[in-house]
């Protein structure tokens, strides 16, 4: 009450602080990773590994702290859930004894017609006698008296159709609202997910993806953080002072005594429906007193007048029934128990479960910023790995760049047989030297095997190939 700001405009302030924090962390995002692409250093075989283990640790303490945040958005999510649920059913209940009073006061016209009716055709039937006639006019007093008194009860129809509207408005929202915080936590896991298995398999592929991903989950846990805090500021804003919100808004339909006492329902506080309902008993009883008389006494001397003598009776019966079920709806207790439920529904478990929201919002945030942050470090980290993997020693028989050779060019890796040879069946002086072959031939043989199988010829060895020895036994 004393801010100077109208509720919207508070709202909308805290909407623009959450965006402003938004355009702040992706502004750092932004610059960090511009200057990390235009600074590139080259760092040392040695200098990558730490990098590689923070970046892992990094990934591993992000992933911990959403898995947290879920399961804080999950409870969140619920209670507020169960906050809103609760509310509709209190709004369903209260909706439901409104329409229950118009019911029941309703049809009081109806009942004085009916007995208008039968008053009518009795006193044609009884005209022969002076006292019963005045009997059957007082009678019809009285009827005329219930109608009056019942006249003057609240009409609940204008407050019990806007009740209907705002539970199907609350339960429209919130339905939208709880699907969509689902499909949000489904894509925090899946973001998370993509991280591990993008440095697990070092693909390049899935951290872009997993960046692009999180940039999105960034935005959307800022927007989220904004619509959740306004949310439960407006929420706290009505539960300070929830009856002087209601009486605000019914002033115009409902008198401020009977929405005091329905809200209130204090046992000091007198029953603004208390003389309408005396009055109704009162009339009632004394015409059923009436009605008995001109059974006992009139009906022996009028057999004709039975049937309209019993239909006065049945319909003070009915109405009798009437007014022992709308005193019991018109007693504050039972809507005053709704307006408090309503009330625990939204103000406690409606706001704690927004507040939930909002911590969960600022943790996935907090979670995110960081990996986007080493994602490029870990891109470098896997091109230096590669890196590395080529600049083998030039000893090493089988280094990357000789399979990757065989893998382009297999036709040039095939070896040419050498003829059999048995060291049981023949002897050296029966064994034919293989046909000699022009001096560069072998040079170039060997050089073709040797880029295949050690990645440089060595010359030194060029002039064993080519003599015609046998194959080592």
């Amino acid at each position: 009450a004393d801010c100077p700001l109208f509720p919207s405009q508070s709202l909308l302030f805290l909407g623009l602080v959450a965006a402003v924090c938004l355009g702040l962390n992706l502004l750092f995002l932004t610059v960090y990773l511009i200057c990390l692409c235009c600074c590139k250093r080259d760092q040392e075989p040695e200098t990558k590994r730490p990098h590689s283990c923070c970046v892992t640790w990094m990934a591993v303490t992000a992933g911990l702290i959403c898995c947290a945040a879920v399961g804080i958005g999950f409870y969140g999510n619920s209670e507020t859930n169960d906050g809103v649920y609760q509310l509709l059913y209190a709004l369903d209940h209260a909706n439901h004894t409104l329409t229950g009073i118009d019911s029941l006061v309703g049809p009081r016209g109806r009942m004085r017609v009916g007995l208008e009716q039968h008053l009518a055709r009795l006193n044609e039937l009884l005209a022969a006698r002076g006292d019963y006639l005045q009997t059957l006019k007082f009678m019809q007093q009285l009827a005329g008296s219930i109608v009056l008194q019942l006249s003057g009860l609240p009409v609940w129809q204008g407050a019990s159709t806007d009740l209907t509207e705002l539970a199907g408005h609350v339960a429209y929202v919130e339905y939208y609202r709880w699907l969509a915080y689902l499909l949000f936590f489904i894509l925090v896991l899946t973001v998370c997910l993509l991280a591990c298995l993008g440095l697990a398999k070092r693909s390049r592929c899935l951290l872009t993806t997993m960046l692009c991903c999180g940039l999105l989950t960034l935005i959307l846990s800022w927007a989220s953080m904004a619509v959740d805090t306004a949310a439960a500021v407006g929420t706290s804003d009505f539960c300070v002072a929830p009856d002087k919100f209601i009486m605000n808004q019914t002033e115009s339909d409902i008198s401020a005594e009977v929405v005091h006492y329905y809200l209130y329902c204090d046992q000091s506080l007198s029953n603004p429906f208390q003389q309408a309902l005396t009055v109704f008993q009162r009339s009632l009883t004394t015409m059923q007193i009436q009605i008995q008389g001109l059974i006992q006494f009139a009906l022996p001397l009028f057999p004709t007048a039975e049937k309209d003598l019993l239909g006065v009776q049945q319909l003070l019966n009915s109405s009798e029934t009437s007014l022992h079920q709308l005193t019991a709806m018109l007693d504050c207790r039972g809507l005053h128990k709704d307006y408090l439920d309503a009330l625990i529904g939204i103000c406690y478990d409606g706001v704690e479960g927004l507040l939930y929201l909002v911590l969960f919002s600022l943790l996935v945030a907090a979670s995110f910023s960081p990996p986007i942050c080493a994602t490029p470090r870990a891109w470098k980290h896997f091109a230096g790995r590669d890196r590395d993997y080529d600049d083998m020693d030039e000893e090493d028989p089988f280094p990357p760049q000789a399979r990757r050779i065989a893998t382009h060019n297999p036709a040039r890796g095939q070896l040419r047989s050498s003829p059999p040879y048995s060291s049981s069946l023949g002897s050296q002086s029966s064994l034919h030297p293989p046909a000699q072959t022009p001096p560069h031939a072998p040079v170039s043989e060997y050089m073709n095997q040797a880029v295949l199988f050690g990645g440089n010829p060595r010359y030194e060895n060029v002039p064993l190939i080519g003599r015609g020895s046998p194959p080592p036994t």
